[in-house]
């Protein structure tokens, strides 16, 4: 494994196998991702992406059709791994007693039951057999990983696989079971943490809470795999911060989400574009799985003496679905799931592809000054 900086910083393997101009990943980023985005991001020469998760096969290989129609290039389909909900009636009727009052601000009643809304890839047959028919380029894991004969499988049709780690433990797993990059996913970013373990129901005392620039530097000295590093990332300067700690790659969400081609509601762009964007949090209440978005009314009542027992992910997020729908409908934005790093107040509003070509020109005036800086010493 290479030690020194330098020797790191030729490390191209990962985006000269993609045959990408620049070393910039769109996260998936499900619910906001969309084919026209992942499609500009490849085209500009980075690698887009959608997230499939929250649906079923059948979307799934239509969000790849999609993207296809829009790029030759290669791009990225996202799935989740967790642990297959366990559904518990007693502590899903609880919740949904707590939420009443929510519900009733907005002339609504809360579900009757609540239901796991989401299949994990663990035990989606039908997205693995279509992932192996379509073939994308690259499929990427989150909360986890499948089963060892999948990851074989999926290697096997010619398929690239990333996955999510969010500290050194996960990431050996993740090289042991042969996977080809992986992405470090420091406590900065935002969407959901991809931990693989999700213990208890308060935020766990086990996350090590690693942030980006030393989860890269911890796992690109201990694993000889690819990373990418994802988390607080948001412009050139960043991503060249994270390439000369080793990593061969970026992965940027929130810097993508006020790009025209995502599926941000209006109020979702206004938040994170104003002035004086709110401050983010990771927040459990809204899907049942910690994930940092923009402080909302949910992770108020996340916070209270008198809060029942979350039921399991992602069975919360079908109750959390149904409150924002009631408010929205009302035009209240305060339960949505927004989705946002530490860094949102860098973002830029711009074309996707726009914004891939400003980071690539922010990568070589932030390495041209360095040597500058270094020239100096």
């Amino acid at each position: 494994m290479p030690s020194s900086l330098a020797s790191q910083s030729r490390n191209r393997a990962l985006i000269e196998r993609l045959g990408l101009l620049t070393p910039i990943i769109q996260a998936p980023m499900a619910g906001t991702s969309t084919p026209a985005l992942a499609a500009a991001v490849s085209n500009a020469g980075g690698l887009g992406s959608i997230g499939v998760a929250a649906g079923n096969a059948q979307t799934a290989r239509k969000a790849i059709h999609e993207t296809r129609a829009l790029t030759r290039k290669p791009f990225n389909v996202n799935v989740f791994c967790h642990a297959p909900a366990k559904l518990d009636a007693s502590r899903d009727a609880a919740w949904l007693a707590y939420l009443a009052p929510e519900f009733a601000r907005f002339d609504a009643t809360p579900p009757a039951a609540l239901s796991e809304i989401y299949t994990s890839f663990v035990a989606d047959d039908a997205m693995y057999a279509m992932l192996l028919e379509e073939r994308p380029a690259v499929v990427s894991f989150h909360f986890g990983l499948p089963s060892q004969e999948k990851i074989d499988a999926l290697h096997a049709a010619g398929i690239m696989l990333f996955a999510t780690a969010t500290n050194l433990a996960e990431a050996r797993a993740i090289e042991a079971a042969g996977v080809d990059a992986i992405v470090a996913q420091g406590y900065e970013a935002g969407g959901h943490r991809g931990r693989f373990e999700d213990l208890g129901d308060r935020v766990p005392t086990d996350d090590e809470q690693l942030g980006t620039l030393a989860l890269v530097r911890l796992i690109v000295t201990h694993t000889s795999v690819p990373v990418i590093a994802a988390g607080g990332i948001m412009d050139g300067a960043g991503i060249a911060a994270v390439l000369a700690l080793g990593a061969q790659a970026a992965q940027l969400g929130t810097a993508f989400v006020a790009c025209p081609e995502s599926s941000a509601d209006a109020a979702y762009r206004a938040r994170l574009t104003g002035p004086n964007p709110p401050r983010t949090a990771l927040i459990r209440a809204i899907s049942g799985r910690p994930a940092r978005g923009f402080v909302n009314r949910l992770f108020a009542l996340e916070q209270t003496a008198e809060r029942p027992d979350l039921p399991a992910y992602p069975v919360t997020y079908d109750a959390g679905k149904a409150i924002n729908a009631a408010a929205k409908a009302k035009g209240n934005s305060d339960y949505a799931a927004q989705w946002a790093g530490q860094a949102a107040p860098l973002v830029r509003a711009m074309p996707a592809a726009e914004l891939v070509g400003v980071l690539r020109a922010e990568v070589h005036e932030t390495f041209d000054a360095l040597r500058d800086l270094a020239a100096s010493f």
